[in-house]
C-alpha cells in the first residue's frame, strides 16, 4: 500500500507560533511534525508516499529530500491552491495500486494497524474507508452519522457534543473513485465527495481508539509538543 499526505495548508491558524515554515513542518521537540507521520507509515509497512504540497513547498522538499529512512518520498506540487480533493487527484496521478491511503498533514491519528484497516476496506468492498475517532465533549469536529454496519449515513456539522465520532484525518480510497474526467480538477474532498456522495457510494468508518491530535490550532500545537516523541 502507498500513502498520500496532504501537505500543501496555509496554516493560517497557526502563524502566531509557527511563522516561517509549513504547517506539516511545525517543530514538536525539535523534529518536523512530518517525521512523526513518516514514521507512523513505516511502521505500518508503506515504503512509498506521495507528498501533496502547495505553500513554501521548497522547504519540505529541501528538508527531506527524495527518501526519508526506508520511505521513498513522491511530491505533487499545487502551482495554486486545488483544494483537498483537486490535491489528492493530482497526487494520485504518482501512486501506482488501487488502494490508496490518505493522510492529514497537520494531524496525526494512531490508527494501530493501516493493514488492518486495508483488509476491512478490500472485505467490505468500500469505494472509501474513513479512520473514526470516539471524541467526548468537544466542538471543534463535526461528527459522523454511522449505521450498526458502520456505513457511513450522513455528516453533522460542528456544534457542541457529548460524544460522537469525528473524521480523523485518515483514509483508504480506491484510486478509481478520481481518476476519471467526470471529476474536476479542484475541489473539496470533504464537501464535494464525501458529503456529496455518500448517500449512494459504499462509505465506511473504521473505527480506532489511537492516539489522536490536530495541530491546526496553538493550543493543540502546544499540547503536541507535549504528548508525541521521537525515538
Amino acid at each position: 500500500m502507498e500513502a498520500i499526505i496532504l501537505a500543501g495548508g496555509f496554516g493560517t491558524r497557526l502563524r502566531e507560533v509557527v511563522a516561517d515554515v509549513p504547517k506539516p513542518m511545525a517543530p514538536i521537540r525539535g523534529v518536523p511534525f512530518l517525521t512523526y507521520l513518516f514514521e507512523y507509515l513505516i511502521s505500518n509497512g508503506i515504503s512509498r508516499a506521495v507528498l501533496c504540497t502547495g505553500y513554501k513547498h521548497e522547504v519540505i522538499h529541501a528538508y527531506y529530500g527524495d527518501v526519508y529512512k526506508t520511505l521513498s518520498l513522491l511530491y505533487s506540487v499545487e502551482d495554486e491552491p486545488l483544494g483537498t480533493g483537486g490535491a489528492i487527484k493530482k497526487g494520485l496521478s504518482q501512486v501506482k495500486s488501487e488502494q490508496v491511503a490518505i493522510l492529514n498533514g497537520d494531524t496525526f491519528f494512531e490508527i494501530a494497524d493501516l493493514q488492518a484497516m486495508l483488509s476491512f476496506h478490500r472485505e467490505n468492498q468500500a469505494a472509501l474507508t474513513i479512520g473514526a475517532k470516539q471524541m467526548y465533549d468537544f466542538d471543534r469536529y463535526g461528527t459522523l452519522l454511522l449505521a450498526d454496519d458502520n456505513r457511513i449515513e450522513g455528516f453533522k456539522e460542528k456544534q457542541a457534543m457529548d460524544q460522537g465520532y469525528i473524521n480523523g484525518g485518515v483514509y483508504i480510497l480506491n484510486r478509481s473513485e478520481l481518476m476519471h474526467d467526470s471529476i474536476p480538477e479542484r475541489f473539496s474532498f470533504e464537501t464535494e465527495y464525501m458529503q456529496m456522495y455518500y448517500g449512494n457510494k459504499r462509505f465506511l468508518a473504521y473505527k480506532s481508539e489511537g492516539y489522536f491530535i490536530d495541530i491546526g490550532i496553538p493550543a493543540d500545537y502546544h499540547r503536541a509538543e507535549k504528548e508525541l516523541f521521537y525515538e
